[in-house]
């Protein structure tokens, strides 16, 4: 039995794997916006990978505000959360909380029954370039990275690719750094998130959601990083909503 569990795990994994090497869309970071986003395309007929550092995907949404595990939005995300099938409570003042265990595995489960491929426990450490377009990312396992190993890592092909990161907005630090890319911004370079502001980062999170250069699009908390936008907390509905707005553009260049 015990060579047969393990046999089963290994020849379903490497299944998903090889069908995942030459994609659609690479997503970056499996957080509110990223797994809005595979959602989306996936539903479209897109093929998606979702690729994910942690151990569990989710991104902040887990840790609600200071391990309240409480996140809060607005009505405007109220479309996305019933598509989800997510639950949320008024709190006053056009405010709503939702739990934010709900949240992240109701966007999970979501993202999966469209059809998205998760692959957690895995760090993107560069990205493709070829003929002035980002063309897929670089993979390693998570702990061979943060050990500082020196093991080779494998490549997945894509049309396009996501940055939802988050904060530090990784993929565009990529391309910006290490391959001079000058992206869609007012510097042509990463301007860095500014201080908290809930009212202003909330629209600015959508605003920046955007196609930075041929084949790199960024989403949620890595587009206020790009543009210089406001950070806003605990409050998800931006959030939300640049994963949807990020997988339209993405379906009218790819058209679908």
């Amino acid at each position: 039995m015990e060579e047969k569990i393990s046999r089963a795990i290994i020849q379903k994994y490497f299944e998903k794997l090889q069908a995942n090497l030459s994609v659609d869309v690479v997503v970056v970071g499996a957080g509110p916006s990223g797994m809005v986003a595979a959602h989306d395309l996936a539903a479209s007929g897109r093929k998606v990978a979702i690729f994910e550092r942690k151990l569990a995907p989710g991104g902040g949404i887990w840790g609600g505000g200071m391990f309240f595990n409480e996140v809060a939005v607005r009505d405007d995300a109220f479309p996305i959360l019933d598509d989800f099938g997510v639950g949320y409570h008024s709190a006053g003042d056009g405010y709503y909380t939702v739990d934010a265990v709900e949240l992240a595995s109701g966007l999970i489960f979501g993202a999966c029954r469209a059809g998205a491929s998760f692959f957690n426990a895995i760090s993107v450490e560069d990205i493709v370039l070829k003929d002035e377009r980002v063309a897929g990312v670089v993979i390693n396992w998570t702990p061979i990275t943060s050990l500082e190993m020196h093991v080779d890592p494998l490549v997945i092909t894509a049309r396009v690719v996501l940055d939802s990161t988050g904060h530090p907005s990784e993929i565009a630090e990529l391309a910006t750094r290490k391959a001079g890319i000058k992206i869609e911004t007012a510097t042509g370079g990463i301007m860095g998130e500014r201080p908290m502001w809930v009212e202003k980062g909330e629209v600015t999170t959508v605003e920046d959601t955007k196609m930075l250069y041929p084949g790199l699009y960024v989403s949620g908390m890595a587009a206020n990083n790009v543009s210089g936008g406001f950070r806003m907390g605990p409050i998800f509905g931006g959030m939300l909503k640049s994963g949807r707005k990020v997988a339209e553009l993405i379906r009218e260049e790819l058209g679908c």
